[in-house]
């Protein structure tokens, strides 16, 4: 669960500074989000994914590499002060896109994928508030994972506007832009039990 956390002026980085380490915030239209830590089947579907993906495209294992693969980046892309910083749950760049990891928790480039892992509480914000902002942003591709419904959207960017390129779900093994290199088997992302 989420909410908007009251402040008496603009929040800013400080705001996110000032919280205990088992919340994570976010500055999304100008208004201060605070979340706890994901839920088991949120953190499940996002660890599964950034091992299969990190191991592939960052390390090499069975895939081309040249990629970093990073969960919860800080991004600070200067597009949108009021959605600065915005937290997606896995974020990549090509190493020609960042040559190198940056020194501070601010990322300023522009990512070129982006993954949320859906909740009830943060469906509206990941698609009404993030997904336009990642695309005022021109990332690439940003995907939309929803453990519950057990669902895999790929959006890809085309002039400005999010286009809906795949839609998966259930048990499928499924090549999805922009890691079509490997196949990606969505049950591991839902397996719980």
């Amino acid at each position: 669960m989420s909410a908007a956390l009251e402040t008496p002026s603009k929040p800013t980085y400080a705001d996110i500074e000032a919280l205990p380490e088992h919340l994570v915030g976010e500055i999304l239209g100008g208004e201060l989000f605070v979340s706890p830590r994901p839920a088991p089947r949120h953190a499940n579907a996002c660890g599964v994914v950034g091992a299969i993906i990190g191991g592939a495209f960052q390390l090499g294992f069975g895939g081309p590499g040249g990629w970093w693969i990073l969960p919860e980046p800080e991004l600070s892309l200067g597009v949108d002060p009021r959605f600065d910083p915005v937290v997606p749950d896995l974020a990549g760049w090509r190493r020609e896109t960042l040559p190198s990891l940056p020194l501070t928790p601010q990322f300023e480039a522009v990512p070129d994928w982006i993954c949320e892992v859906s909740s009830p509480s943060t469906q509206r914000r990941d698609r009404v508030l993030k997904l336009p902002f990642y695309a005022r942003a021109g990332v690439g591709h940003v995907w939309v994972i929803d453990p519950h419904a057990q669902t895999l959207e790929v959006f890809r960017l085309v002039d400005g506007l999010w286009q809906v390129a795949q839609a998966h779900g259930g048990d499928e093994v499924v090549r999805a832009e922009p890691f079509e290199a490997i196949e990606l088997p969505l049950a591991r992302l839902w397996d719980c039990g």
